[in-house]
Order: C-alpha cells, then sequence, then structure tokens
C-alpha cells in the first residue's frame, strides 16, 4: 500500500488520485469538476479555467476547458475507469465582482458549460455548488466522504 498524496489544484489543473489521496483547489469564476468510481477507489478533479461561449474574442478559450476535461478523462482511462461511469461533484463559477457584473458574469459561463458537458457525456451530477458571490475552498480526501466546501462571501 502506497502513502497517501497531498495534490493542489491551480487553474488548469488536472490530477487522478487513488484512496486515501487529498485533492484541493480555491476557486472564483473558475469551476472545478470531480470525477469519481461508484467504490470510491479513484477520484480526479480538474480546475476548469474558463470555458467561453459564442464566436466573441475570447471563443478559444473554450479549449481551455475541453482540454482539462479531456486530460481528466485520459487519466481516469489510463486506470482504467471509464469516466461515463463515474459520478461528478462540480463547484465554483462564482461572480468575483458582482458590483461590475450584476448580471452575466464568466463564472456563470464556466459553470453552464461544465453542466453542458457532464450532461452530454452521460455523467451524473451528485452534488454541486455553482453561482453567487463567493469564492470556494474545495478539498477532498479521495474514499466514501463527500467533498468539503466553504464558500465565502466576496
Amino acid at each position: 500500500m502506497s502513502a497517501s498524496a497531498m495534490h493542489t489544484l491551480h487553474p488548469g489543473d488536472v490530477v487522478c488520485g487513488e484512496r486515501g489521496d487529498r485533492l484541493e483547489t480555491l476557486l472564483g469564476s473558475c469551476v472545478a469538476i470531480i470525477l469519481t468510481d461508484p467504490r470510491r477507489t479513484l477520484g480526479a478533479m480538474c480546475h476548469i479555467v474558463h470555458a467561453s461561449e459564442g464566436t466573441g474574442p475570447q471563443a478559444g478559450s473554450t479549449a481551455h476547458a475541453s482540454n482539462a476535461m479531456l486530460a481528466m478523462y485520459r487519466q481516469l482511462l489510463d486506470r482504467g475507469i471509464n469516466p461515463r461511469m463515474c459520478e461528478a461533484y462540480v463547484y465554483g463559477g462564482g461572480n468575483m465582482f458582482p458590483a461590475v457584473f450584476p448580471q452575466a458574469h464568466v463564472g456563470e459561463t464556466n459553470a453552464r458549460w461544465v453542466m453542458n458537458a457532464l450532461a452530454e457525456e452521460g455523467i451524473p451530477v451528485v452534488d454541486h455548488d455553482l453561482g453567487g458571490a463567493s469564492y470556494r475552498r474545495l478539498g477532498w480526501t479521495v474514499g466514501s466522504d463527500h467533498p468539503e466546501v466553504t464558500a465565502v462571501q466576496v
């Protein structure tokens, strides 16, 4: 049995861990996805930096989100886990500047993109905490417990 590892994810990072490994990140408008097999023996987390919609000047940034998800899927597949057989936890997508952007904001776009991408793959989301004017601290020890999310108002 190997020693447990601690992984701190930064924007754009992807990591796959085994039971007992700790995965943590800090989220503002970014969105984190945790995928785990139903037995909770493995878990993967990706930190989605930016997922834009449409054809505006940031339209190419959808590749960042797609690449992060594909990297997470590859890491799971490399360990014999089909991502479509996993359960998802999704957090983040906050509005970091509610006084400037009281309506639509990048966090909302990120959250919508992630939820749509998971739905297209048929991956069930068992828990989520998205939106609002807050940033979130997210931590999860791969295993049977749920991720811990702390929201802090902006």
